[in-house]
């Protein structure tokens, strides 16, 4: 029975409703309603599936949706254990039911893409892919064979998209195609397109309008167009007050400029616990270059200490962080030779062509770059 349905039937199911709707993000204070954050109405959904989830042990559906809520929040905080999460309950879902069960086979691919995992996502991307190929779950491929390195596996599937931009599970990962391949003005032209069509949305997420204008303006970051990246972020703050990847992206805006005093406001304004570490490694440098090297010392130990305890594959951040400050450069380099026989990308050859550099290998350095240009030329053949 539905709850509209329970509620009809008895006063006693109107009390159930009533705790359905505060696990959907409504509390009552006297005799107004308030509504809770976005953050809290995640959290009362994942609780309300996991309760579900424990009083069947053969739902499969509860447990596909609880792994998309884990997705959700582990997308929005970056929380290692979130990716664990929605990796088990998609699993655990497959396990019950394997067939028709789209949703789960799309969460645990997903899942394994943010641990890094990129072998075994791809593995289970295919599988999805085969088991429903619509264009969102062949965007999820390509994105993955980008990853991995595969240029030209990529090249295949994307072209394969082209007519699938106005697909905003699609649009993003076209323009990154666009990007590597060089094509940036095209790239920020998707973005652009993909972040007006968010925003004109009403049933998005605002944490999904939020990310579409981080896209944009990360993007002009990197490619120097400072005011339209700051526009773009601020207009995602807009949309989403406190997003933590923004507020992250307006310390790094500042950075650029070297106005490090602004910097690190911008990232103090971050909760700790949802930094990751390229925002922990900046708020340290902004310390340093206000004069406070305890308060430095403790950011980066910070970045040490949460790399150790999470020890995901092909930490970039992690690794960048060692390389730019000169920690540990011989175990760090062994990481990323080790890396780069399972992920040989365009930014893995160069990270490894620093490493060796740094390291004092010159002639291995060069090869690493030359490597890195073989990636490039083939990523147009």
């Amino acid at each position: 029975m539905s709850l509209t349905r329970s509620v009809l039937a008895s006063s006693l199911a109107a009390l159930a409703l009533a705790a359905v709707l505060v696990a959907r993000g409504v509390r009552s204070v006297g005799a107004a309603p308030v509504p809770a954050s976005e953050r809290e109405i995640l959290a009362a959904d994942i609780a309300f599936h996991a309760r579900r989830a424990a009083r069947d042990p053969m739902g499969a559906a509860d447990r596909a949706m609880l792994a998309t809520l884990y997705l959700r929040r582990a997308r929005e905080s970056s929380d290692w254990t979130d990716w664990v999460r929605a990796e088990r309950a998609a699993r655990a879902s497959l396990g019950i039911r394997s067939g028709r069960n789209v949703r789960a086979m799309l969460v645990l691919a997903s899942s394994l893409l943010g641990q890094h995992r990129f072998a075994e996502a791809r593995t289970a991307a295919e599988a999805l892919v085969d088991a429903d190929p619509r264009p969102s779950a062949r965007a999820l491929l390509g994105e993955i064979q980008l990853e991995l390195g595969d240029y030209r596996a990529a090249r295949r599937t994307f072209r394969a998209l082209r007519s699938e931009e106005p697909n905003l599970a699609v649009a993003p990962r076209l323009a990154r195609w666009a990007e590597i391949e060089g094509r940036v003005d095209e790239a920020h032209a998707i973005l652009v397109r993909a972040r007006g069509a968010a925003v004109r949305r009403p049933d998005l997420p605002r944490e999904q309008v939020a990310w579409f204008a981080l896209r944009v303006a990360d993007l002009g970051l990197r490619r120097g167009r400072l005011r339209e990246a700051q526009r773009a972020a601020l207009g995602g703050l807009e949309a989403r007050p406190g997003d933590p990847r923004l507020l992250s992206l307006m310390a790094r805006w500042h950075a650029t400029g070297h106005r490090w005093s602004k910097a690190r406001a911008w990232a103090r304004r971050i909760d700790t616990a949802a930094m990751d570490l390229q925002t922990l490694a900046l708020l340290g440098d902004a310390e340093a270059a206000l004069g406070d090297s305890a308060a430095a010392s403790r950011a980066w130990a910070e970045v040490e200490r949460r790399a150790r305890a999470n020890p995901e594959p092909f930490n970039r951040q992690w690794t960048q962080f060692r390389l730019d400050h000169r920690i540990a450069l011989d175990s760090t380099r062994a990481v990323l030779e080790r890396e780069i026989r399972e992920r040989p990308d365009v930014l893995g050859w160069r990270m490894l062509a620093q490493a060796r550099l740094l390291t004092g290998d010159t002639a291995a350095a060069r090869e690493a770059r030359e490597k890195a240009n073989d990636v490039i030329g083939d990523r147009h053949r």
